[in-house]
């Protein structure tokens, strides 16, 4: 078969993974061929015509010319996303054409992210290595610390589960919520409801968002919500940003009532001059709760899988929408 009719494997450039050369060999090895795709271009004509898989880059990248790939790919039978969220491709998958995440993949970076930022803001990590280079020696400073405190967990997905292990050596009461309440879980304790949080909310030290971006989860912690936390309380969101209310944020810690440490926010990139930037008792990092080489191995590994299974007419893994 010639290259000219081959179906494509169509590939985003951050997607050159660690097994790139067993990609391409098993694309070659069921006629296929592996293309990869510049975010900032769209492909020729006579290669959109061929694409059968398309593996976007993740949602900072997802620009027009992604937009037009999945608008104009008559022969697309599988997209497979890098990242486990979906809310950035809503509307842009066609009818026939399905859809698949990488849940999983990413959960033991985000809850390492997750588990730092909380560390440095409870052990004031930032705050000492600041003094130090300054010259100082602080030794007498208390810190809020973790162990001995009641941390919430909004969001039980796999990164959320993840997360509960991580933290389950440190000697912290953690409160459990899902998008609904369900029976007892490890320990038997209760998973509570998102209809629960303004019951929840005052009681915790820290409170952890883990849940998917959905119109019933944006702007879940505003004003109101992020009022009832407890003051010097720590807000950490290593979720989607649309689901904290920036503005109501910046006001509430910009007075030190409340902490937070975020690796999501709305807008990303953060503008430039916006406070939350430089404020004291925020930390911001630029969404790289996923970013680990363990979990870019994984990604290697859940395509070749999925690769395989599509084929040798299996059915996929991780499908959200078919």
């Amino acid at each position: 078969m010639s290259t000219g009719t081959r179906r494509v494997i169509l590939l985003s450039e951050e997607g050159r993974l660690p097994n790139q050369p067993a990609l391409e060999a098993l694309a070659e090895e069921h006629g296929r061929e592996v293309v990869y795709f510049d975010a900032a271009h769209v492909p020729d004509r006579d290669t959109l015509d061929r694409v059968e898989v398309f593996v976007p880059p993740l949602p900072h990248r997802f620009g027009d010319a992604t937009r037009a790939v999945l608008r104009s790919t008559p022969s697309l039978s599988l997209v497979q996303l890098l990242s486990a969220g979906v809310d950035h491709v809503n509307g842009l998958i066609e009818e026939g054409v399905v859809l698949c995440n990488a849940a999983g993949v990413r959960d033991s970076g985000v809850a390492e992210l997750a588990l730092g930022l909380i560390l440095m803001q409870q052990r004031d990590l930032g705050w000492h290595a600041h003094r130090t280079g300054e010259g100082a020696w602080e030794r007498d400073h208390l810190s809020p610390g973790l162990n001995g405190r009641r941390l919430l967990l909004v969001g039980y997905g796999g990164i959320g589960q993840q997360f509960e292990r991580v933290v389950s050596g440190f000697d912290a009461e953690c409160t459990v919520v899902a998008r609904t309440a369900r029976a007892a879980v490890r320990g038997g304790r209760p998973v509570h409801g998102v209809n629960e949080l303004p019951e929840l909310v005052p009681d915790a030290d820290v409170v952890v968002l883990m849940l998917p971006l959905t119109p019933d989860t944006a702007g879940l912690f505003n004003a109101e919500m992020l009022s009832l936390m407890k003051t010097g309380s720590l807000l950490v969101n290593v979720a989607r940003g649309a689901i904290v209310d920036t503005d109501a944020l910046a006001a509430e810690t910009s007075s030190g009532r409340l902490r937070a440490a975020l690796d999501v926010i709305d807008p990303e990139p953060l503008p430039h001059k916006h406070p939350l930037r430089q404020m004291p008792g925020v930390v911001v990092t630029p969404h790289v709760g996923g970013n680990t080489a363990y979990g870019r191995r994984l990604e290697g590994v859940l395509l070749e899988s999925q690769l395989r299974r599509l084929f040798e007419s299996r059915e996929l893994a991780n499908v959200v929408t078919a």
